[in-house]
C-alpha cells in the first residue's frame, strides 16, 4: 500500500488521524495534518480516522 495522501483543503485540524496512527507518523503543521513518510509504515489507520475523508490511499 502506498504512502497515504491528506487533502489540506478538506483536513479541518481534528487530529483523530494523529490518535489513530500506530507509529506517530502524523504532525499538525498550520492546523493541517502532515504524513512523516519515514515514519508511515502505510497501514491505513488514517483513513479511516479521518471524519472528513481528507485522508486518501493513492492508486498505483
Amino acid at each position: 500500500m502506498p504512502i497515504p495522501i491528506i487533502d489540506p483543503e478538506k483536513c479541518s485540524g481534528c487530529e483523530e488521524c494523529l490518535e489513530e496512527c500506530p507509529p506517530q507518523a502524523i504532525e499538525m503543521k498550520d492546523d493541517v495534518a502532515v504524513i512523516i513518510e519515514k515514519l508511515c509504515e502505510e497501514c491505513g489507520e488514517c483513513v479511516d480516522a479521518c471524519p472528513e475523508g481528507a485522508i486518501t490511499i493513492p492508486e498505483k
